[in-house]
């Protein structure tokens, strides 16, 4: 559906599940920064390991959660889903 402004041109109306998908600019930003999030995260989880303290389940848990932070970035800039429906 799309609406007509005053000016009589039609604007098509995006859905809001369609608005990252389109947009370049909004998909590198917040991969990127979905990205630099893990490497902040995995840095600080280093630093501890780098001063000589033990290894923890807490240590490993951080690494953990700045390796899913860095995938989800990279999912968010490769977009798989939208190359699949883009193609039919």
């Amino acid at each position: 559906m799309s609406t007509a402004p005053a000016g009589g041109a039609a604007v098509p109306e995006n859905k809001p599940g369609q608005m990252l998908k389109d947009c370049w600019s909004c998909r590198v930003i917040s991969g990127g920064g979905l990205i630099l999030s893990g490497a902040y995260v995995f840095n600080a989880a280093r630093k501890v390991m780098r001063q000589g303290g033990p290894t923890s389940m807490g240590t490993v848990t951080q690494i953990m959660f700045a390796a899913g932070l860095a995938a989800w970035g990279l999912v968010i800039l490769a977009d798989p889903v939208g190359k699949a429906q883009r193609k039919t």
